[in-house]
């Protein structure tokens, strides 16, 4: 597996039958920073959250940048009742890329997919697995690719 993380996203983009854009933007504060860069609303940037399960496996949520994760939501979605975020090293460890760069496409372990009901039938910008660049893909298409769980996961930010 490439060392390169964008090099890895091509390759597993391409492995998946997935239509990526990569685009090079400049480094952004905050997500709302990063929207405005891209030119479009923080709705249309989905986090990839890594979470941990209690036993030591991860899962990816894919949380829309005005929203945020529902714990009681998803840890029922999931069927556990122990949930969290990692530190980021562990995030590190568990995907290959750093916080604020984490996408499922190219993880070093590909670990299941939840997706908020609310990105079905969108054009996404998430983490493209290195810092400055932005990755557009159909969410439709991401979620049928890692066949990901669509669930209502998130709340309205505090």
């Amino acid at each position: 597996m490439s060392s390169d993380p964008l090099a890895r996203v091509r390759t597993a983009a391409a492995e998946q039958g997935l239509d990526i854009e990569l685009r090079e933007r400049p480094p952004a504060a905050s997500l709302p920073e990063a929207a405005a860069l891209l030119g479009i609303e923080p709705r249309d940037i989905v986090k990839t959250l890594v979470v941990k399960r209690h036993d030591d496996t991860y899962l990816f949520a894919l949380v829309p940048g005005d929203r945020a994760i529902s714990w009681p939501k998803l840890r029922a979605v999931v069927g556990v009742n122990k949930l969290r975020l990692p530190q980021p090293e562990l995030a590190l460890a568990a995907t290959g890329y750093e916080r604020g760069t984490i996408v499922p496409i190219g993880s070093t372990t590909d670990w299941p997919v939840y997706a908020d009901s609310s990105i079905v039938g969108q054009r996404i910008a998430m983490g493209a697995g290195a810092h400055g660049y932005s990755l557009f893909v159909d969410a439709d298409a991401l979620i049928d690719a890692y066949s990901a769980t669509v669930a209502d996961i998130t709340q309205p930010l505090e």
